[in-house]
């Protein structure tokens, strides 16, 4: 063999060593490969972990809910059973507040009138017969000064909140039935002007039923 030959051995076995390093080069690149997926995996699934929203992400309704739930507990704690005092006391308010309502007697009830010489008219619930000295069965009397006349002025005077001295009575006239009557009546400075509407109460007297507040006395009686 020539000296030119020789070295073909070692040329052969470069090749080898190039082909082994290539080749472990290759299987570290899968490893490596492998590891970064497997890594980018286990990443991924924690990121969808985080971004799941009834895992981790609460509402604005949720939020608010829960912040209304706790408003509630807050009143409920705040509105405690009343003491015994309390309640005494607040029962105590109640039978005032009746017996103002008892002293009053009843509601005033104001009404616009379509007649244009009323300007309202008025019911006042309280009002009550104010008292007779009439014995026997009672006659409705017209004549002036008469004592049935003087109890009707009464009862105008009553309702009207005129002193019968400072009051003309303009009309007295039957209000359309044998114990009814109509008196129409005004303030001496002629400031206040009404028609009071009376009824004959059996052993109590004559009793103010309706009043109508006047704008004028033409046309009124």
């Amino acid at each position: 063999m020539s000296n030119e030959e020789k070295p073909y051995p070692s040329r052969l076995k470069k090749k080898k060593n190039r082909s082994n390093t290539i080749l472990n080069i290759m299987i570290g690149l899968v490893f490596a490969l492998i590891l970064i997926i497997g890594v980018s995996m286990l990443f991924s699934g924690g990121n969808d972990q985080a971004k799941d929203p009834e895992a981790v992400v609460i509402s604005p309704e949720t939020d608010e809910q829960t912040s209304d739930s706790g408003d509630s507990e807050d009143d409920n704690e705040e509105q405690a059973e009343p003491t015994d005092e309390e309640k005494e006391a607040a029962k105590k308010a109640d039978e005032e507040k009746e017996k103002e309502e008892a002293i009053k007697g009843g509601t005033i009830t104001r009404e616009d009138s379509s007649d244009p010489i009323v300007e309202e008219t008025v019911i006042n619930t309280s009002w009550e017969a104010i008292g007779t000295e009439q014995k026997g069965d009672h006659v409705s009397v017209y004549q002036k000064d008469s004592q049935d006349w003087n109890e009707k002025v009464k009862a105008v005077s009553y309702a009207t909140g005129l002193d019968a001295n400072n009051m003309y009575v303009m009309m007295i006239k039957n209000g359309g039935g044998p114990q009814k009557s109509v008196a129409t009546v005004q303030s001496k400075d002629e400031s206040e002007k009404y028609r009071v509407h009376l009824e004959w109460v059996d052993g109590e007297g004559w009793k103010p039923v309706k009043m109508d507040v006047l704008n004028t006395l033409k046309g009124a009686y």
